[in-house]
């Protein structure tokens, strides 16, 4: 970008369109969802498979946009949003569970992040942890206990393909993918996703505060759980991602003012 009238190449934003901060969930349609729960939403971009709103909490523009399904389209939606000025982000999503601990409908809120993923080797090596700020995580946390929300801080599975972990010795790979997420949950990790890895990395990069808020959206080894219809994951339990999510940014920017 050569100055603010400019707009990014794939979410068209510039610095006039956002504030410092961003919830960014995969699922285009989330975003209205989202953005519903702030004061004066309206929608002012959609490019691809980046749609954005915008919205106020405490008198701060908040900009709700979607990254996309994986790490190489949410790491350009947040390359271009940390180019028009954000800076705090929290990822608001879906997950499936990988742990007894996890149900249909249990807030998942990831400490740390497998890499079994390849866009974060193009910002970090692979013995770089990918981590979200710890700050934001407490926050985050914090909101979705008091919301009365089952609550479950831990390791999450971050993969680039969504069918890793379903049949896998199907696949020419299948061996060591099997072992490898075998590996994994004897590990303690209690959710698998697709991009948070991504953004912990991009984040550290930047030095920017960034943290995921998850719903899970099946039951531990029970693929009956998971809605195949139409419609996708659960309705009925996608929007306690969201109340927390926007709750937690509520919070950060009350905090951000006392300073």
């Amino acid at each position: 970008m050569n100055n603010n009238m400019d707009k990014t190449l794939h979410i068209k934003l510039n610095k006039k369109d956002v504030g410092r901060y961003a919830i960014i969930p995969g699922n285009p349609d989330r975003c209205e969802k989202i953005a519903r729960l702030m004061k004066n939403p309206r929608k002012i971009q959609e490019n691809r498979e980046h749609t954005t709103y915008e919205g106020y909490l405490e008198g701060e523009k908040v900009i709700v946009t979607s990254t996309g399904m994986g790490g190489p389209s949410a790491a350009i939606c947040m390359e271009e949003l940390k180019k028009c000025g954000v800076d705090t982000f929290i990822r608001v999503g879906t997950c499936a569970s990988t742990s007894k601990m996890v149900k249909l409908g249990t807030i998942v809120i990831p400490n740390g992040a497998v890499r079994m993923e390849g866009t974060g080797l193009h910002y970090l090596p692979l013995e770089f942890p990918a981590i979200p700020d710890y700050k934001m995580l407490k926050i985050i946390e914090e909101t979705s206990i008091k919301k009365g929300f089952d609550t479950k801080v831990g390791i999450t599975i971050i993969k680039d393909s969504y069918f890793t972990e379903i049949n896998p010795l199907e696949k020419p790979f299948g061996y060591n993918l099997y072992n490898s997420w075998n590996s994994y949950e004897k590990g303690g990790a209690i959710a698998t996703s697709m991009e948070s890895a991504t953004l912990f990395l991009i984040a550290s990069c930047y030095g920017l505060r960034m943290a995921t808020v998850l719903v899970s959206a099946t039951n531990y080894n029970d693929e009956s759980s998971i809605d195949t219809s139409e419609n996708g994951y659960p309705k009925e339990v996608e929007y306690k991602a969201c109340e927390v999510g926007v709750e937690s940014i509520r919070n950060v920017i009350k905090l951000d003012k006392e300073r």
